[in-house]
């Protein structure tokens, strides 16, 4: 029997249990030689942030989170800055259905499109956003804020910045 998954705003008294899942679901990385990715510290801080502006939702089967995502806007449109599911529940949509939110909310926000960075060839990542609809951003086409955000992760432990890329989805799907 498959549970329901409910999307709502996330409380700020689950903002630990959203840390934890985050470090679990980035254990993944380890299968993919990047350690140091999936050993990353949880910006808590940022956590409480994003929590205060609205901008963290949870999908949450019974009483149970099992996921999130975090959005922004960056050169005016929505951003996905991190989405996690908890390794129990990968690859049931969870993360789809969290990806969709943030793309109506950007549209209800009037947003042309939504962006994200990520691995290019990670499994879960680039290819796995190909199948949403996603395109690669050249880099003449890569705003400024977004332009900020990838140095900001470039200099996080790990990161090798010629492994990630920006990308985009347009509202409807529109490429």
């Amino acid at each position: 029997m498959r549970r329901t998954t409910l999307i709502r705003a996330a409380r700020q008294s689950e903002l630990g249990d959203l840390a934890r899942l985050e470090v679990q679901a980035g254990q993944l990385f380890h299968t993919v030689g990047m350690s140091e990715i999936a050993d990353h510290a949880v910006d808590r801080q940022a956590l409480r942030r994003s929590q205060r502006q609205g901008l963290i939702w949870v999908a949450e089967e019974g009483d149970r989170t099992v996921g999130y995502v975090i959005a922004a806007v960056l050169d005016g449109n929505a951003h996905i800055e991190q989405v996690s599911v908890a390794p129990t529940h990968a690859r049931r949509g969870i993360g789809r259905r969290l990806i969709a939110h943030v793309e109506r909310w950007g549209r209800r926000q009037g947003r042309p499109a939504t962006t994200l960075t990520t691995f290019r060839d990670v499994p879960w990542n680039g290819p796995y956003y190909r199948r949403l609809g996603y395109r690669e951003l050249p880099n003449a086409e890569i705003g400024r804020e977004l332009t900020v955000t990838m140095r900001h992760e470039a200099a996080l432990p790990g990161m090798d910045s010629s492994l990630r890329c920006a990308m985009i989805r347009f509202n409807g799907g529109v490429l």
